[in-house]
């Protein structure tokens, strides 16, 4: 039975002081009860030495009252015990055992305990539902909070070492280690990536190099990053147009460290009749950064202007 873990409830406890007389014809047979449930000899000691020498000293009620306060009062240890008291009590069916005229109302007693038990073990379980409803939802919390700082922490360190690339003196080490930096927060903001990789003739002699792929909204974009000292003209945005262009149902991204001129951004603007193009500028990724905004809603916003306004360079 749940009821209180360490005490009989004041209803149950008064409750059983009055069923328990009836339920056990003699004075004797109450004392054997409780030594059934588990009440410990040294508790009914007294009652019983009481009874062998003076028996007309003592009655029912006395003996009920007297255990079932002492075995309320002992706490935890007589958990156990005081269970075992009440789920005696409420298994009664058969009042044979009682005497004729105390029958009835021994009956309406141990409904009264059913009753008062079952309500206190609806609330004990609503009780429990709420106390691990509340230690999951903090749970969830502690771990939402852990991964926030996880991810705060790592934004923090790109930002750092993003902001070291621009006084590398290595232009080429620069542009690979941008390439690096840029895919690691791209799963940071869990986008699915395949990093730089070249394709090549089955006779081993490269034909093209991808910095990188990703995956967002179940569409993949070719991503090509550039670190130069000059604006991107045509001629490096047209190759990567074809790119894309070539590959049936995939969108392209073009990340510039020194932006684009004009006629880079027409030419982007022109090829979205046929295919999406998002141009990018470094100094963005560096806002998102310091801000610690999540990369994918930066590209997903760049692709909305793209889209709907035929808007290939957004600054966001």
């Amino acid at each position: 039975m749940q009821v209180d873990p360490y005490h009989f409830p004041p209803e149950v406890l008064g409750l059983l002081k009055d069923v328990l007389p009836l339920l056990n014809r003699s004075k004797a047979d109450l004392l054997d009860f409780f030594r059934g449930a588990g009440v410990s000899d040294a508790t009914l000691a007294d009652l019983r030495e009481r009874l062998r020498r003076e028996p007309k000293s003592v009655n029912k009620y006395e003996i009920a009252r007297t255990v079932l306060t002492r075995v309320n009062e002992q706490g935890e240890p007589a958990l156990r015990a005081r269970r075992e008291i009440i789920k005696r009590v409420v298994e009664v069916e058969d009042f044979s055992t009682c005497w004729p005229d105390d029958q009835l109302k021994a009956r309406g007693l141990v409904a009264q305990v059913r009753s008062v038990v079952n309500t206190k073990d609806a609330f004990t379980r609503m009780r429990e539902e709420r106390d691990q409803e509340r230690s999951e939802r903090l749970a969830a919390g502690r771990a939402k909070a852990a991964k926030v700082a996880q991810r705060r922490a790592a934004v923090q360190d790109l930002h750092r070492r993003l902001g070291r690339l621009f006084s590398a003196p290595n232009a080429q080490r620069r542009g690979i280690e941008l390439e690096k930096l840029l895919n690691e927060l791209f799963v940071l903001d869990g986008l699915l990536v395949r990093e730089s990789f070249v394709l090549r003739t089955e006779q081993g002699s490269p034909i093209e190099q991808i910095d990188g792929v990703v995956e967002l909204d179940h569409m993949l974009y070719l991503v090509e990053i550039k670190w130069w000292t000059e604006p991107l003209g045509i001629d490096p945005v047209t190759r990567h147009l074809s790119r894309v262009f070539l590959r049936t149902g995939v969108g392209g991204v073009l990340i510039s460290a020194s932006g684009f001129t004009a006629p880079a951004v027409e030419e982007c603007k022109t090829a979205l009749t046929k295919i999406l193009i998002v141009l990018g500028d470094l100094q963005e990724i560096v806002l998102l950064l310091e801000r610690e905004g999540d990369v994918a809603e930066w590209l997903r916003t760049k692709i909305q202007f793209a889209k709907i306004e035929k808007r290939p360079m957004v600054t966001v």
